[in-house]
């Protein structure tokens, strides 16, 4: 059988969030929103219970988490719910990265079209922003700046708690994009200086189609955001619709689960990176940025005079995995996160990323390397 390792793509259920989504599918089904009956009181309380699990990653209160569809939705909510108070402040500048995964960069070019001017930071060949060159761009203008907590095609952690130092006494709005960090690096995103999370269930063993923007009160005051549509008033009215109580729930299990065994996924990730780098270092791979800022459940290799796509096909009978970002995998087209560390078109072509995770078992790592051996 082929094993999985594509879990920065998307990871497996957790088998108990499983059984909590089919339970409120097909017993629990009632709506959150009917408040006549006990069938709802029980639906608006796990909703309530999963949003205090889910505030409680982060120290956020329960009333701050919005549930969207994923963090595409919560990085646009994020982004175009805070321009109208930029245009209305004269506020319209914004810092972000040349890194930010897609679901960010086409936003901010959206606002770049609107008149908003979008500062793009580039990183060091590591993979991650420098502090300083956030603290450079910073103006008085600036309105919102916006960094990804983990990059997606190369596992680098970003220095969000250093960014968040450097913003303590600018008005700026701070959004980190924690898609692939939120249950899995706990202590940076506590950082009470950041405003803005944007959340996915399925990157933490949770179902598809869940996630949540964590909106930190400043004091007593909410943060301006304008919603996307309209109708019905759910989410203090930000993200309004019947609420997808099963996705809900299970989103909230799996931030639970995600505390709870934290160190015990760590080790397990840690010691199947073990493995992988065992492997592949008889191949002379170059390892895609900075192994000391990288998370234990990623790897992003090239290996010299080899194709990303002919790895992939003669390894697809193996072990599956990807050469980017799964939301631009149909393109083809060069990663514009490699692209912008400055790595060579030949290391770029050659580069494959492969993550996995606490449930994920053990291909035969010697076939594998054969496999490889046999291409270069």
């Amino acid at each position: 059988m082929t094993v999985y390792l594509d879990c920065n793509a998307t990871t497996p259920l957790e088998p108990a969030v499983r059984e909590e989504v089919f339970k409120y599918l097909s017993v629990e089904y009632g709506n959150a929103g009917s408040r006549t009956h006990d069938y709802g009181a029980r639906a608006n309380s796990a909703v309530q219970r999963a949003r205090n699990q889910v505030a409680h990653i982060v120290d956020a209160q329960h009333d701050e988490v919005i549930f969207t569809s994923g963090a595409t939705e919560a990085n646009n909510l994020a982004l175009l719910g805070l321009s109208p108070h930029g245009t209305k402040t004269g506020r319209r500048h914004i810092i972000s990265t040349s890194i930010e995964h897609k679901a960010v960069l086409e936003p901010l070019e959206y606002l770049t079209n609107n008149g908003f001017e979008v500062t793009l930071l580039p990183p060091t060949s590591g993979g991650w922003v420098h502090p300083e060159s956030v603290k450079s761009a910073v103006r008085s203008d600036t309105l919102l700046v916006s960094v990804m907590h983990v990059n997606n095609e190369t596992g680098v952690v970003q220095p969000v708690t250093e960014i968040a130092e450097i913003l303590k006494d600018h008005t700026a709005y701070f959004h980190v994009d924690a898609a692939q960090g939120f249950g899995k690096d706990l202590p940076t995103l506590k950082n009470g200086r950041i405003d803005l999370i944007s959340v996915s269930g399925h990157k933490i063993y949770g179902p598809k189609g869940i996630g949540a923007l964590i909106a930190r009160r400043r004091g007593v005051s909410r943060i301006p955001l304008t919603p996307l549509f309209f109708g019905g008033g759910q989410e203090r009215g930000l993200r309004p619709g019947t609420l997808a109580v099963p996705l809900i729930v299970g989103l909230g299990l799996a931030a639970e689960i995600a505390v709870k065994n934290s160190k015990k996924r760590r080790v397990a990730c840690e010691h199947f990176r073990d493995h992988v780098l065992a492997a592949i270092k008889p191949l002379n791979p170059i390892i895609n940025g900075d192994p000391n800022r990288t998370l234990p459940h990623v790897i992003n290799f090239s290996l010299a005079g080899l194709d990303s796509e002919a790895l992939m096909l003669a390894l697809k009978e193996t072990i599956a995995f990807s050469n980017g970002s799964a939301c631009t995998s149909h393109s083809y087209q060069p990663s514009h996160v490699l692209k912008s560390m400055g790595l060579d078109n030949s290391v770029i072509s050659g580069a494959v990323r492969m993550s996995w995770c606490h449930m994920t078992e053990e291909p035969d790592w010697a076939d594998v390397a054969r496999t490889i051996e046999r291409l270069v």
